[in-house]
């Protein structure tokens, strides 16, 4: 059976501190806690099929109406729901690209066209990304920022893609799961064109910018409510849980913990930043909560050894290996990590 590899598994290396999964460094927000605390009660009825109270919640914050909107467990079940709703015979991706679009794609039987990014470009696609949007190509993934080169695309882009996906008949999912830590994240959005494009999918999560991968939870924004209709009908009953639900309302209310957190990530992006490129390593630009970088083979290897998980990115499509991901922790774990960078590499 082929392994799917990800970020964060703590569980089979025990790290000190783990660097691989890209997760707000603040931790949960205490609001989130209280809420799964006072769900004891609860959890003897199944959740709310329809999670309205969620829905409420969230379609007052994205400011778009309620039957926009599907829920999932995690990103990931929405990611596989779209694809097994939409069954496609091709579909088009950018390499490297989050693992999870080709996984769930070539379980369902799909034929994957892979559109490059180049180093030498630094990661952005060319104007010749559009002619890939061909009659045959039925979906296209794109993720904004992208995991793991961390580069944003711009809206007039954005735009071109979504315009070439609907002349062409192709649905268009839109990653924005690490949209929240931009700081302008509305620049880097399609989510006021939703009217314009029916066949636009947004896929975001409380995943990353509210801590909580544990608890499994994200949701899917479209105007096509034939397709999100489709959607639900491969989900499983009761896929979002009541502890899950419960943490999404009070985490919407959390707009100190989201600006504290952003203000955290971008200052400590840059020590990151000066601190790896100081030591002779190849940082990528970078607007999220993580960071790109080239260094030796076998770093990863070496920095576990200290204690600290980072994400090898030698198993992406198109990526060699020499190239990892970090998380942008806490002042403290960043130092300590950039001391045990410089004792393995010196």
């Amino acid at each position: 059976m082929q392994k799917h590899v990800h970020g964060g598994d703590i569980y089979t290396c025990r790290p000190k501190v783990d660097f691989s999964a890209n997760i707000n460094p603040c931790g949960v927000p205490e609001g989130v806690l209280e809420a799964v605390r006072n769900c004891g009660q609860a959890l003897a009825n199944y959740p709310d099929p329809q999670c309205r109270g969620l829905r409420t919640a969230v379609a007052e914050k994205e400011e778009v109406p309620q039957e926009y909107l599907i829920f999932g467990n995690g990103a990931a079940e929405l990611i596989f729901a779209l694809v097994f709703a939409l069954r496609p015979k091709k579909a088009l991706l950018m390499a490297p690209g989050f693992a999870e679009y080709e996984q769930a794609l070539r379980a369902a039987g799909c034929e994957i066209s892979y559109y490059e990014l180049h180093e030498e470009q630094g990661f952005y696609p060319g104007e010749d990304y559009f002619a890939q949007i061909t009659e045959d190509v039925d979906l296209v993934f794109l993720c904004n920022p992208n995991n793991p080169t961390g580069v944003c695309l711009e809206r007039p882009f954005l735009e071109r893609a979504a315009e070439h996906c609907l002349k062409k008949g192709a649905v268009l999912a839109l990653d924005e799961c690490f949209n929240g830590f931009l700081d302008e994240p509305e620049a880097y959005s399609l989510k006021n064109r939703l009217a314009d494009y029916p066949n636009l999918f947004l896929l975001k999560a409380f995943t990353k910018l509210y801590a909580m991968p544990g608890l499994r939870l994200g949701y899917g924004i479209c105007a096509d409510e034939e397709l999100l209709a489709r959607i639900s009908l491969v989900l499983q009953p009761w896929s979002v849980s009541v502890p899950a639900q419960a943490a999404g309302v009070a985490a919407l209310q959390e707009e100190a913990y989201v600006a504290r957190a952003r203000e955290i990530v971008r200052t400590e992006r840059q020590r990151l930043t000066d601190g790896l490129t100081k030591l002779g390593l190849t940082v990528y630009p970078a607007s999220a909560n993580f960071l790109f970088f080239r260094g030796p083979a076998g770093l990863a290897k070496k920095t576990l050894e200290e204690g600290y998980l980072i994400r090898d990115c030698s198993n992406y499509h198109g990526l060699s290996e020499g190239f990892y991901r970090i998380a942008v922790r806490m002042p403290e774990e960043n130092q300590g990590f950039l001391e045990a960078l410089r004792k393995v590499l010196f």
